[in-house]
């Protein structure tokens, strides 16, 4: 079973890695996948700096969380994927369904529930208090 959370943990991160890789390399094609067009240089600053943080952020802790085996880090992917859903519930509530919007709502709510059973499953860091 953590053989199976960890590898799933890795290769969910390494796939979270490279979407944010190519909002870094190519953010106009990767943003248009998203509906997000760049308005100009600021537009593909944005994309690049924003998304690719996101991504490469949501995704880098799950690698380390799985291969480090550490409970950690996989909270920081928890939450970052459990706010980008609540943020696409609450856009469902305001604004109405789209074509294939519950498709990113499943990633989003599957890589949660994956981190946090990660989270619970492998071990924490140990923290010391100083004197």
């Amino acid at each position: 079973m953590r053989l199976i959370l960890t590898a799933l943990l890795f290769v969910g991160g390494l796939f979270f890695v490279a979407v944010g890789a190519g909002f870094l390399f190519d953010p106009a094609t990767s943003g248009a996948d998203f509906s997000v067009i760049p308005d100009g240089i600021v537009g593909h600053a944005s994309l690049r700096a924003d998304f690719t943080a996101f991504f490469v952020v949501g995704g880098g802790c799950m690698i380390w969380g799985g291969w480090k085996r550490k409970g950690d880090p996989l909270l920081v992917s928890a939450a970052l994927f459990a706010i980008a859903f609540v943020g696409r519930a609450v856009n469902v509530i305001a604004m109405g369904t789209y074509d294939g919007f519950w498709l990113p709502m499943l990633i989003e709510a599957a890589a949660t529930i994956l981190c946090l059973t990660g989270s619970r499953v492998l071990p924490h860091s140990a923290f010391t208090e100083l004197d």
